[in-house]
């Protein structure tokens, strides 16, 4: 035990905490710059079996933040990349690799058998996907995300309110780091603490963090947060789906412009947000609307939209970037 011995060294810890942490299975979505930190601390710890999903491959653009990747590992998939380091860290964890992207249809399966799932992909689709699984199975979730100079990292569902009772709607615009950029170390404080709230809830070092919010500000820099314990749940919700769950029946929108992509299926429209609304095209009596974008922003967008004129079901698609089959 001369590995973990300054970790079972902390009374609150002991050789209970590490039992705990050898028995611990976990899902980690994403393996980027928030995941860099959560990989390496949860591995250092001793974390029994990790589950690690990411559909990319490591880019030049990425060595700034994502620390885990060397340039070697350039043009690879970054979920093997991250857990052949991994092995070499800690042999004693189980890191089984997934190079597929996360999405309503799989994410089910992913979840299955997770203690925890810590939302590490950066992406609001998946935030809301994985929130709305852990809510149903009372799973505890980490979700952080970061851009620019800030950041947060809350614990959701298990017992406590969801991420959709946090954050029931979306800001009419929402950048990218792509767009506005992000700071290395902001990504590693934000990654740090998610690793932490995985520690002390697989341990149970009190208080636990579930229906907490912290947040993370570069200028100054300073932290800030808040409890949201008895956050009540949204009446109505605007719930994803895989691009497979589209019907010729279906009232089919997609919102990207031409160049973004084929539409996802034959009977789509290619139409813009400011196109949806009461004097716009609107689904039939009983048909389910569904709209389809890159990320879902413009989706929910339009969902909001249609939903102040209709009061049919609406289902959300985010398509993603188009991309290669992968080795």
């Amino acid at each position: 035990m001369t590995r973990y011995a300054r970790q079972i060294a902390v009374p609150e810890f002991g050789p209970a905490g590490q039992e705990a942490l050898r028995r611990a299975r976990v899902l980690v979505v994403g393996a980027g710059g928030l995941a860099a930190p959560v990989l390496q601390y949860l591995v250092g710890a001793g974390i029994g079996h990790i589950r690690l999903v990411d559909p990319d491959i490591v880019d030049v653009s990425n060595l700034h933040r994502q620390t885990l990747f060397r340039a070697e590992d350039l043009g690879h998939p970054k979920a093997r990349c991250a857990a052949r380091h991994l092995a070499a860290l800690n042999p004693d964890t189980v890191v089984d690799a997934r190079v597929t992207a996360l999405n309503p249809a799989n994410a089910a399966d992913l979840c299955a058998g997770a203690e925890i799932v810590l939302d590490c992909a950066d992406s609001f689709a998946a935030s809301y996907i994985l929130s709305d699984i852990c809510h149903a199975r009372a799973t505890p979730l980490i979700s952080a995300s970061v851009i620019g100079l800030e950041g947060y990292v809350g614990g959701f569902c298990g017992g406590a309110p969801s991420l959709r009772a946090v954050f029931p709607d979306l800001p009419e615009r929402m950048a990218s780091c792509a767009e506005t950029g992000v700071l290395g170390p902001v990504v590693g404080t934000i990654g740090a603490l998610q690793a932490q709230m995985a520690i002390a809830l697989l341990t149970e070092l009190p208080p636990g963090p579930l229906g907490q919010l912290v947040t993370f500000d570069a200028h100054g820099p300073r932290f800030g947060g808040f409890r949201f314990d008895g956050a009540p749940e949204p009446a109505r919700a605007r719930r994803f789906a895989a691009p497979d769950a589209l019907h010729a029946g279906d009232f089919i929108v997609d919102l990207r412009g031409p160049g973004e992509g084929p539409p996802p299926h034959p009977a789509a429209r290619r139409l813009s947000v400011a196109d949806i609304g009461p004097d716009g095209p609107r689904p039939a009596p009983g048909q389910r609307a569904a709209f389809c974008c890159r990320s879902g922003l413009r989706a929910w967008q339009a969902a909001d939209r249609l939903a102040r004129c209709w009061d049919g079901e609406i289902i959300l698609v985010a398509l993603g970037d188009p991309t290669e089959e992968r080795p």
